[in-house]
Protein backbone atom coordinates (compact mmCIF):
# COMPACT_ATOMS: atom_id res chain seq x y z
CA UNK A 1 0.00 0.00 0.00
CA UNK A 2 1.93 3.02 -1.31
CA UNK A 3 2.18 6.11 0.92
CA UNK A 4 4.51 9.05 1.50
CA UNK A 5 6.67 6.68 3.57
CA UNK A 6 7.68 5.10 0.27
CA UNK A 7 9.02 8.38 -1.10
CA UNK A 8 12.80 8.72 -1.32
CA UNK A 9 14.72 11.86 -0.50
CA UNK A 10 14.81 14.21 -3.48
CA UNK A 11 17.29 16.77 -2.25
CA UNK A 12 18.30 19.26 -4.92
CA UNK A 13 15.21 18.66 -7.06
CA UNK A 14 12.85 21.45 -8.09
CA UNK A 15 9.12 21.03 -8.71
CA UNK A 16 6.44 23.41 -9.94
CA UNK A 17 2.94 22.66 -8.65
CA UNK A 18 0.07 24.73 -10.04
CA UNK A 19 -2.93 25.41 -7.85
CA UNK A 20 -1.02 24.60 -4.66
CA UNK A 21 -2.53 27.25 -2.40
CA UNK A 22 -4.94 24.69 -0.98
CA UNK A 23 -6.40 21.21 -1.28
CA UNK A 24 -4.58 18.47 -3.16
CA UNK A 25 -2.02 20.86 -4.59
CA UNK A 26 -0.96 22.13 -1.18
CA UNK A 27 -0.73 18.59 0.24
CA UNK A 28 1.35 17.58 -2.76
CA UNK A 29 3.65 20.55 -2.21
CA UNK A 30 4.01 19.76 1.51
CA UNK A 31 4.99 16.15 0.86
CA UNK A 32 7.51 17.07 -1.83
CA UNK A 33 8.99 19.76 0.40
CA UNK A 34 9.30 17.30 3.28
CA UNK A 35 11.42 15.09 1.04
CA UNK A 36 13.91 17.79 0.07
CA UNK A 37 12.30 19.27 -3.03
CA UNK A 38 12.35 23.02 -3.65
CA UNK A 39 8.68 23.57 -4.45
CA UNK A 40 7.60 26.45 -6.65
CA UNK A 41 3.92 27.20 -6.13
CA UNK A 42 2.20 28.65 -9.18
CA UNK A 43 -0.54 30.95 -7.91
CA UNK A 44 -2.83 33.59 -9.33
CA UNK A 45 -3.07 35.15 -5.85
CA UNK A 46 0.53 35.56 -4.74
CA UNK A 47 -0.52 36.42 -1.18
CA UNK A 48 -2.21 33.04 -0.90
CA UNK A 49 0.86 31.54 -2.50
CA UNK A 50 3.08 33.11 0.15
CA UNK A 51 0.81 31.74 2.86
CA UNK A 52 1.11 28.27 1.33
CA UNK A 53 4.90 28.57 1.28
CA UNK A 54 4.86 29.26 5.01
CA UNK A 55 3.10 25.92 5.51
CA UNK A 56 5.85 23.94 3.77
CA UNK A 57 8.34 22.07 5.95
CA UNK A 58 11.17 22.89 3.55
CA UNK A 59 12.14 25.35 0.85
CA UNK A 60 9.67 26.94 -1.50
CA UNK A 61 8.89 30.00 -3.58
CA UNK A 62 5.93 31.58 -5.34
CA UNK A 63 5.49 32.04 -9.08
CA UNK A 64 2.81 34.48 -10.24
CA UNK A 65 0.64 32.49 -12.63
CA UNK A 66 -2.89 33.00 -13.93
CA UNK A 67 -3.82 30.04 -16.12
CA UNK A 68 -6.83 31.96 -17.42
CA UNK A 69 -4.50 34.41 -19.16
CA UNK A 70 -1.98 33.23 -21.77
CA UNK A 71 0.06 36.41 -21.34
CA UNK A 72 0.45 35.53 -17.64
CA UNK A 73 1.42 31.97 -18.55
CA UNK A 74 4.13 33.23 -20.88
CA UNK A 75 5.43 35.67 -18.28
CA UNK A 76 5.49 32.94 -15.62
CA UNK A 77 7.52 30.71 -17.94
CA UNK A 78 9.96 33.56 -18.59
CA UNK A 79 10.27 34.24 -14.86
CA UNK A 80 10.94 30.59 -14.03
CA UNK A 81 13.62 30.36 -16.72
CA UNK A 82 15.38 33.22 -14.97
CA UNK A 83 15.20 31.46 -11.59
CA UNK A 84 16.12 27.84 -12.24
CA UNK A 85 18.42 25.88 -14.54
CA UNK A 86 16.17 22.83 -14.66
CA UNK A 87 12.75 21.62 -13.54
CA UNK A 88 12.60 18.05 -12.31
CA UNK A 89 8.84 17.77 -11.75
CA UNK A 90 5.98 19.73 -13.29
CA UNK A 91 2.57 19.00 -11.75
CA UNK A 92 -0.38 20.43 -13.66
CA UNK A 93 -2.85 20.42 -10.79
CA UNK A 94 -4.83 23.68 -10.80
CA UNK A 95 -8.40 23.50 -11.97
CA UNK A 96 -11.89 24.94 -12.02
CA UNK A 97 -14.93 22.82 -11.19
CA UNK A 98 -18.58 23.33 -12.16
CA UNK A 99 -18.18 27.00 -12.99
CA UNK A 100 -20.99 29.20 -14.30
CA UNK A 101 -20.69 30.20 -17.96
CA UNK A 102 -17.74 32.55 -18.33
CA UNK A 103 -14.66 33.08 -20.45
CA UNK A 104 -10.95 33.37 -19.82
CA UNK A 105 -9.13 36.59 -20.64
CA UNK A 106 -8.37 35.12 -24.07
CA UNK A 107 -12.02 34.31 -24.77
CA UNK A 108 -12.05 30.56 -24.12
CA UNK A 109 -14.70 28.76 -22.08
CA UNK A 110 -13.23 29.02 -18.60
CA UNK A 111 -12.99 25.35 -17.59
CA UNK A 112 -11.33 24.14 -20.79
CA UNK A 113 -9.27 27.34 -20.79
CA UNK A 114 -7.84 26.92 -17.29
CA UNK A 115 -7.88 23.16 -16.81
CA UNK A 116 -6.41 22.30 -20.20
CA UNK A 117 -5.24 25.20 -22.39
CA UNK A 118 -3.41 27.06 -19.63
CA UNK A 119 -1.53 23.89 -18.69
CA UNK A 120 -0.89 22.96 -22.32
CA UNK A 121 0.77 26.33 -22.88
CA UNK A 122 2.68 26.25 -19.59
CA UNK A 123 4.07 22.77 -20.20
CA UNK A 124 5.20 23.63 -23.70
CA UNK A 125 6.94 26.78 -22.53
CA UNK A 126 8.72 24.94 -19.69
CA UNK A 127 9.46 21.66 -21.43
CA UNK A 128 13.08 22.59 -22.14
CA UNK A 129 13.63 23.03 -18.38
CA UNK A 130 12.07 19.64 -17.65
CA UNK A 131 14.19 17.98 -20.35
CA UNK A 132 17.33 19.29 -18.64
CA UNK A 133 16.53 17.04 -15.68
CA UNK A 134 17.95 13.51 -16.01
CA UNK A 135 14.59 12.13 -14.90
CA UNK A 136 12.10 14.89 -15.65
CA UNK A 137 8.40 14.24 -15.21
CA UNK A 138 5.18 15.99 -16.19
CA UNK A 139 2.15 14.89 -14.17
CA UNK A 140 -1.26 16.14 -15.25
CA UNK A 141 -4.12 15.83 -12.78
CA UNK A 142 -7.40 14.60 -14.25
CA UNK A 143 -10.57 13.22 -12.63
CA UNK A 144 -12.79 10.15 -12.65
CA UNK A 145 -15.24 12.52 -14.39
CA UNK A 146 -13.06 12.27 -17.51
CA UNK A 147 -14.89 9.07 -18.41
CA UNK A 148 -18.03 11.13 -19.08
CA UNK A 149 -16.20 13.70 -21.20
CA UNK A 150 -16.22 14.11 -24.97
CA UNK A 151 -14.29 16.33 -27.34
CA UNK A 152 -16.56 15.56 -30.30
CA UNK A 153 -17.60 18.89 -31.82
CA UNK A 154 -15.54 20.66 -29.18
CA UNK A 155 -15.63 24.44 -29.52
CA UNK A 156 -13.09 26.05 -27.23
CA UNK A 157 -14.90 29.39 -27.20
CA UNK A 158 -18.59 28.61 -27.40
CA UNK A 159 -20.93 28.99 -24.42
CA UNK A 160 -24.02 27.89 -26.37
CA UNK A 161 -25.98 25.31 -24.37
CA UNK A 162 -23.38 25.53 -21.62
CA UNK A 163 -23.57 23.02 -18.77
CA UNK A 164 -21.02 23.24 -15.95
CA UNK A 165 -20.77 19.48 -15.51
CA UNK A 166 -20.35 18.79 -19.22
CA UNK A 167 -17.66 21.44 -19.53
CA UNK A 168 -15.80 20.05 -16.53
CA UNK A 169 -15.95 16.47 -17.79
CA UNK A 170 -14.66 17.59 -21.17
CA UNK A 171 -11.77 19.51 -19.62
CA UNK A 172 -10.74 16.49 -17.56
CA UNK A 173 -10.83 14.22 -20.61
CA UNK A 174 -8.68 16.84 -22.32
CA UNK A 175 -6.17 16.51 -19.47
CA UNK A 176 -5.82 12.79 -20.17
CA UNK A 177 -5.63 13.18 -23.94
CA UNK A 178 -2.91 15.78 -23.44
CA UNK A 179 -0.91 13.69 -20.96
CA UNK A 180 -0.96 10.62 -23.19
CA UNK A 181 -0.21 12.49 -26.42
CA UNK A 182 2.68 14.24 -24.69
CA UNK A 183 3.98 10.81 -23.63
CA UNK A 184 3.68 9.62 -27.24
CA UNK A 185 5.58 12.61 -28.60
CA UNK A 186 8.29 12.47 -25.95
CA UNK A 187 8.83 8.79 -26.70
CA UNK A 188 8.97 9.42 -30.44
CA UNK A 189 11.54 12.17 -29.87
CA UNK A 190 13.70 9.86 -27.75
CA UNK A 191 13.40 12.15 -24.71
CA UNK A 192 14.12 10.94 -21.19
CA UNK A 193 11.27 13.06 -19.82
CA UNK A 194 8.07 11.16 -19.11
CA UNK A 195 4.44 12.25 -18.99
CA UNK A 196 1.87 10.65 -16.69
CA UNK A 197 -1.61 11.35 -15.38
CA UNK A 198 -3.28 10.96 -12.01
CA UNK A 199 -6.62 11.59 -10.36
CA UNK A 200 -7.45 12.09 -6.66
CA UNK A 201 -10.70 10.14 -6.56
CA UNK A 202 -13.34 11.92 -4.52
CA UNK A 203 -11.29 14.21 -2.31
CA UNK A 204 -12.70 16.90 -0.03
CA UNK A 205 -11.07 20.08 -1.33
CA UNK A 206 -11.77 23.75 -1.91
CA UNK A 207 -13.35 22.88 -5.25
CA UNK A 208 -16.51 22.09 -3.30
CA UNK A 209 -16.88 25.78 -2.47
CA UNK A 210 -18.38 26.24 -5.95
CA UNK A 211 -21.00 23.51 -5.46
CA UNK A 212 -24.61 24.13 -4.57
CA UNK A 213 -25.52 24.41 -0.85
CA UNK A 214 -27.36 21.10 -1.07
CA UNK A 215 -24.32 19.38 -2.54
CA UNK A 216 -22.09 20.79 0.19
CA UNK A 217 -24.45 19.55 2.90
CA UNK A 218 -24.53 16.09 1.35
CA UNK A 219 -20.76 16.06 1.11
CA UNK A 220 -20.48 16.98 4.78
CA UNK A 221 -22.68 14.05 5.84
CA UNK A 222 -23.13 10.86 3.81
CA UNK A 223 -20.66 12.13 1.21
CA UNK A 224 -17.86 11.54 3.70
CA UNK A 225 -18.46 7.83 3.38
CA UNK A 226 -17.31 8.02 -0.25
CA UNK A 227 -14.68 10.74 -0.14
CA UNK A 228 -11.19 11.03 1.28
CA UNK A 229 -8.98 13.74 2.71
CA UNK A 230 -6.85 16.05 0.56
CA UNK A 231 -3.78 14.27 1.95
CA UNK A 232 -5.07 10.93 0.65
CA UNK A 233 -6.19 12.54 -2.61
CA UNK A 234 -2.66 13.79 -3.21
CA UNK A 235 -1.12 10.31 -3.02
CA UNK A 236 -1.79 9.26 -6.65
CA UNK A 237 -0.22 12.52 -7.82
CA UNK A 238 2.79 12.01 -5.56
CA UNK A 239 3.25 8.44 -6.72
CA UNK A 240 3.16 9.49 -10.37
CA UNK A 241 5.62 12.29 -9.61
CA UNK A 242 8.16 10.38 -7.53
CA UNK A 243 7.89 6.58 -7.67
CA UNK A 244 10.95 5.29 -9.59
CA UNK A 245 8.93 2.27 -10.75
CA UNK A 246 6.38 4.22 -12.78
CA UNK A 247 6.76 4.67 -16.52
CA UNK A 248 5.50 7.25 -19.00
CA UNK A 249 1.91 7.03 -20.19
CA UNK A 250 0.61 5.51 -16.95
CA UNK A 251 -2.42 6.70 -14.98
CA UNK A 252 -2.72 6.57 -11.18
CA UNK A 253 -5.67 6.93 -8.85
CA UNK A 254 -7.24 5.50 -5.68
CA UNK A 255 -7.58 1.74 -5.81
CA UNK A 256 -10.67 1.37 -3.60
CA UNK A 257 -14.30 0.72 -4.61
CA UNK A 258 -15.43 2.98 -7.42
CA UNK A 259 -11.93 4.52 -7.48
CA UNK A 260 -13.24 7.15 -5.05
CA UNK A 261 -10.75 6.47 -2.28
CA UNK A 262 -7.95 4.14 -1.26
CA UNK A 263 -4.23 3.68 -1.81
CA UNK A 264 -2.87 4.86 -5.19
CA UNK A 265 -2.63 2.24 -7.90
CA UNK A 266 -2.08 2.15 -11.63
CA UNK A 267 -5.42 2.31 -13.42
CA UNK A 268 -6.94 1.86 -16.83
CA UNK A 269 -7.80 5.20 -18.39
CA UNK A 270 -11.23 5.78 -19.97
CA UNK A 271 -11.44 4.33 -23.46
CA UNK A 272 -11.84 7.75 -25.07
CA UNK A 273 -8.52 8.88 -23.63
CA UNK A 274 -6.72 6.21 -25.63
CA UNK A 275 -7.98 7.37 -29.04
CA UNK A 276 -4.92 8.49 -31.06
CA UNK A 277 -7.06 10.52 -33.48
CA UNK A 278 -8.72 12.40 -30.60
CA UNK A 279 -5.32 13.05 -29.01
CA UNK A 280 -3.94 14.51 -32.24
CA UNK A 281 -7.10 16.53 -32.86
CA UNK A 282 -6.98 18.14 -29.43
CA UNK A 283 -3.23 18.77 -29.70
CA UNK A 284 -3.64 20.63 -33.00
CA UNK A 285 -6.54 22.66 -31.61
CA UNK A 286 -4.49 23.53 -28.53
CA UNK A 287 -1.47 24.65 -30.54
CA UNK A 288 -3.67 26.88 -32.67
CA UNK A 289 -5.51 28.29 -29.65
CA UNK A 290 -2.44 29.04 -27.53
CA UNK A 291 0.19 29.69 -30.18
CA UNK A 292 2.56 27.35 -28.31
CA UNK A 293 4.43 24.82 -30.44
CA UNK A 294 6.27 22.15 -28.49
CA UNK A 295 10.07 21.91 -28.90
CA UNK A 296 10.09 18.17 -29.48
CA UNK A 297 11.65 18.41 -32.91
CA UNK A 298 14.30 21.10 -33.19
CA UNK A 299 14.65 24.63 -31.91
CA UNK A 300 13.13 26.50 -28.96
CA UNK A 301 9.44 26.79 -28.27
CA UNK A 302 7.88 29.88 -29.78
Amino acid sequence: MWSTRDMSRLDGATALVTGATGGIGLETAKALSAHGVHVVIGARDTDRGADAIRQLPGRGSVLSLDLACLESVRQAATDLHERVDRLDILINNAGLWWQPARRTKDGFESQIGVNHLGHFALTGLLLDLVERSPAGRVVTVSSIAAGAGSITRLDLRSLDGYRPTTAYNTSKLANLLFAFELHHQLTAAGASTISLAAHPGAARTDLFRDASPGFRVANATIGRLFTQSPQAGALPVLRAATDPQVTGGEYYGPGGPGRFRGAPKRQQAPRRAGDPAARRQLWTMSEEATGVIYPLRAGPVR
